[in-house]
């Protein structure tokens, strides 16, 4: 069965391009398949007026349901015109990442492409709630568009957990490695595929507490430990060594540094999709790091994955 010939994409209801279409065409043109341009609206003052009648706002819906459509269509009509697939709809939502979670499961959508916004200034991501939710509960991955052309010869960073805390992490690791390079060498001829790891240092309170503790002794070990992993891993997929990467610091630190220095047009990550207070205590390694990075991003979720939104089969 093919991959990725089901594409979903989330239009931006407040500008006029659309980086995230744009990369779903680049990426159809190279691998074939079909686009879905997405867009959920709502104004709540529709309904909550008690002037009109439930024909009359139902009325003013698919005014605005059609005038939107109509307005995709504006936006895509280059890439209509030149043979791509592009299907549009439109549909009166209060929830838009349910609605954006929900067409991916009703339509079995098998990637995600959505624009995040760049800060003038930084040239980082800008996550918004909405991105959130969908990083966090779409059962599909989701690629973040930043609003720039594809690097001439951008790299593919795959960020992989290497520590030995929990097992779910080796099969994640493989996980993300092999959707990159079933992907990358679907849409780039010599794709130049990079495994990035990051370890942290010995914390500064063990070694006051305890002066018979060597951080240094630690932290080659734990060095060690991540560069053992490291071969391991690149050699299961034949990776070079002078394509591996294990790095002392914090991800979130390391991770945006080594895609810079490596020209990287997207970092590959796996999210545990935590929600709730299991967020709230435990973190999520990819919230602490996207905000500071400045290339595309996919993120793909481990197998196992339970989505919490649910589509009843009535409605499908």
């Amino acid at each position: 069965m093919e991959k990725y010939q089901n594409l979903l994409v989330v239009i931006d209801p407040n500008q006029d391009d659309q980086p995230a279409l744009r990369r779903a065409v680049y990426i159809v043109q190279r691998n074939g398949g079909r686009i879905k341009a997405f867009l959920p609206v709502y104004d709540l003052s529709y309904d909550m007026t008690t002037l009109l009648s439930p024909d009359e706002r139902n009325a003013m819906r698919k005014g605005v349901i059609n005038q939107k459509t109509a307005w995709i269509k504006q936006q895509a009509r280059y890439y209509l015109e030149a043979g791509i697939q592009i299907d549009i709809k439109v549909i009166w939502h209060n929830r838009p990442y349910e609605a954006i979670i929900e067409e991916v499961i009703t339509d079995k959508h098998d990637l995600l492409i959505k624009m995040a916004h760049q800060h003038d200034k930084l040239g980082s991501l800008i996550f918004t709630p909405l991105d959130w939710q969908l990083l966090r509960k779409c059962p599909a991955p989701v690629w973040m568009v930043k609003d720039k052309e594809w690097p001439e010869y951008g790299t593919i960073v795959v960020a992989a957990n290497l520590s030995n805390e929990e097992s779910y992490h080796d099969a994640l690791n493989l996980k993300l490695i092999e959707l990159t390079n079933d992907l990358s060498h679907r849409i780039q001829k010599d794709p130049d595929v990079h495994l990035l790891s990051a370890y942290p240092v010995a914390p500064i309170n063990i070694a006051i507490e305890l002066p018979d503790f060597d951080p240094n002794l630690y932290n080659n070990a734990l060095r060690g430990q991540h560069l053992i992993a490291m071969k391991e891993l690149r050699q299961k997929f034949s990776i070079p060594e002078e394509k591996t990467h294990v790095k002392e610091g914090l991800p979130e630190q390391v991770i945006p540094q080594v895609c810079e220095e490596l020209n990287a047009g997207i970092v590959v990550l796996g999210i545990l999709g935590r929600t709730g207070l299991s967020a709230a205590f435990l973190g999520n390694t990819a919230e602490q790091l996207i905000d500071h990075i400045k290339c595309d991003l996919l993120a793909i979720k481990p197998d196992g994955f339970t989505c919490p939104i649910t589509v009843d089969s009535d409605n499908e």
